[in-house]
């Protein structure tokens, strides 16, 4: 998906983030190119989420320069969609799903919407739940909504303002198998048909393989970036981890066995062996 002669959707240059003494990454240079679907993988605490927090303009880099859609990101910009882990939400919230997708198109809007702009609100709700869907029960109360049809409106919330850009962090955990094929479905005949790009944090590789261009694989302040095929090999995956690896193909799926000993971050976390989470 990606063209060498379009403008990156995003871009970090030289990009490194620390706390104290701790890096959790440095000299990161990553260009996303519209359409382009790249999967942020590694361990608890490698700083998966907090890049995702960097592109959304919710934390400033300690070095280096990030670029969204042109500009430097900022919060509730309407050039970035936003897709969160599921969570379950409160059966007794009063909250319908078409007002849960509207609060997407008001993230970056302050004051008063007059008519004409709520005519247009209410087209671009409508649109954003029609593809994903959701239109059947845009009315219900989204606590009582399957997990599944939950995180179908978080992405419609995330598509309502038409992003370049689609940040996703985690958005399969705690689905089962037909529903995170849904969601890699969506997000997949998003990027496909309006040439979004796509980041999307993951423990589990298996269920977006076939769509995934490259990968960004952080470890320990280590990081590698490439094609699935160079990136999920035994060799990469045990110079990132300093400890022996073995990356395995099943059938179509990739399974990750790591050393029992490993006194950090055993490489057995790092994916899920089999279809869940």
């Amino acid at each position: 998906m990606s063209d060498p002669t379009t403008r990156p959707a995003l871009s970090l240059r030289g990009a490194g983030l620390s706390f104290g003494d701790r890096t959790l990454w440095s000299g990161l240079d990553l260009d996303v190119a519209p359409g382009e679907f790249v999967a942020v993988l590694g361990p608890n605490g490698s700083g998966k989420t907090t890049l995702i927090r960097v592109l959304l303009g919710l934390l400033p880099l300690s070095e280096g320069e990030v670029v969204v859609s042109g500009r430097a990101p900022r919060r509730g910009s309407p050039e970035i969609g936003y897709v969160p882990q599921q969570q379950p939400l409160a059966p007794d919230l009063p909250l319908r799903g078409r007002d849960l997708v509207g609060l997407g198109a008001d993230g970056h809007r302050f004051g008063p919407t007059l008519p004409r702009g709520r005519r247009a609100r209410r087209a671009r709700v409508e649109r954003a739940l029609e593809q994903v869907g959701g239109t059947g029960y845009a009315d219900a109360p989204v606590g009582r909504l399957s997990g599944g049809e939950q995180q179908r409106l978080r992405i419609a919330q995330a598509l309502v303002g038409d992003p370049g850009v689609l940040l996703c962090d985690e958005p399969l955990l705690s689905l089962d198998l037909a529903h995170q094929r849904t969601v890699t479905r969506l997000i997949d005949e998003r990027r496909r048909a309006a040439g979004t790009a796509v980041l999307f944090v993951t423990h589990e590789i298996n269920p977006v393989l076939p769509l995934v261009d490259r990968v960004l694989y952080l470890v320990d302040g280590r990081f590698r970036i490439g094609p699935t095929e160079e990136v999920m090999t035994s060799q990469v995956l045990s110079e990132l981890y300093r400890t022996e690896v073995d990356v395995l193909r099943v059938r179509d799926r990739l399974v990750v066995v790591g050393a029992e000993d490993h006194d950090h971050h055993e490489p057995r976390d790092v994916l899920a062996v089999g279809g869940g989470a």
